[in-house]
């Protein structure tokens, strides 16, 4: 019986591959047999993801897989990743940043880190993918967006609106690209155990707020690979009747 979750013979590009969901959806995608892409600003952590991928068994065939450091607010180093790209069966969006900011404290600088990273980039690159023509017929795109664009928290304006606007974007991007089988869709993840949310080093949420948070999870919070198995769902043909949707992963 044919494996509908499959990604043998697909080419995946996945961006912010050096930690959090961004790796475990690298290493899930390639163990489900798909040749990788792997995208990060860090070269040392992205290194250690791209030794974690699941390699060819037979030592006479070259690696399939291989990794590009870049900063990807960076317009050239953009450029020269999608110079060297094969063609994609699927593009996977994990790059993002976030970072608790009231209202009233919000700068022209705040909006423009966020907005610059949680939407121009993958919005910028894949604008740039299609018209590389790097994308084949039947591909899948896939955000990360976040359950906070429903249910608000103190402090989430900015990263919540940035994540609201990638929800539009791909929704828009999902009619524009049906006449491809090009399908677009996007997570939104609750609170999952990453160094970028829960890790006190990385100072995006205070042990007071993350306390506060965990109570809204009867099913804990996630993991990353708990985001990654969808992740699989939607580069693969399993889900490929679904397009212009955002599955809520919420543990709630």
């Amino acid at each position: 019986m044919m494996d509908k979750f499959s990604l043998t013979g697909k080419t995946i590009l996945v961006t912010g591959a050096s930690s959090g969901i961004g790796r475990q959806a690298a290493i899930l995608a390639a163990e489900h047999g798909a040749t990788l892409v792997i995208t990060g600003r860090d070269p040392v952590r992205l290194q250690e993801t791209f030794n974690q991928l699941e390699k060819d068994h037979d030592t006479s065939v070259v690696n399939r897989h291989s990794s590009f450091v870049a900063d990807l607010t960076t317009e050239s180093r953009m450029d020269d990743l999608i110079a060297s790209l094969p063609t994609l069966d699927g593009l996977v969006h994990c790059a993002g940043i976030v970072g608790p900011l009231p209202a009233k404290f919000i700068t022209r600088a705040d909006i423009d880190r966020m907005f610059g990273i949680n939407y121009n980039v993958p919005v910028n690159l894949t604008s740039k993918i299609l018209r590389k023509k790097k994308l084949s017929d039947g591909a899948s795109i896939l955000f990360m967006s976040t359950i906070a664009t429903r249910n608000p928290y103190f402090g989430g304006a900015l990263y919540s609106g940035s994540k609201a606007a990638l929800e539009a974007y791909s929704k828009t991007l999902a009619l524009e690209l049906v006449a491809k089988r090009i399908r677009s869709n996007c997570i939104m993840a609750g609170l999952v155990d990453t160094p970028m949310i829960v890790n006190p080093s990385e100072k995006n949420m205070q042990e007071e707020a993350l306390e506060r948070y965990l109570k809204r999870y009867p099913l804990g919070i996630g993991q990353p690979e708990d985001v990654a198995q969808a992740v699989i769902f939607f580069l693969s043909d399993a889900s490929k009747w679904i397009t212009g949707t955002s599955l809520i992963m919420g543990g709630e």
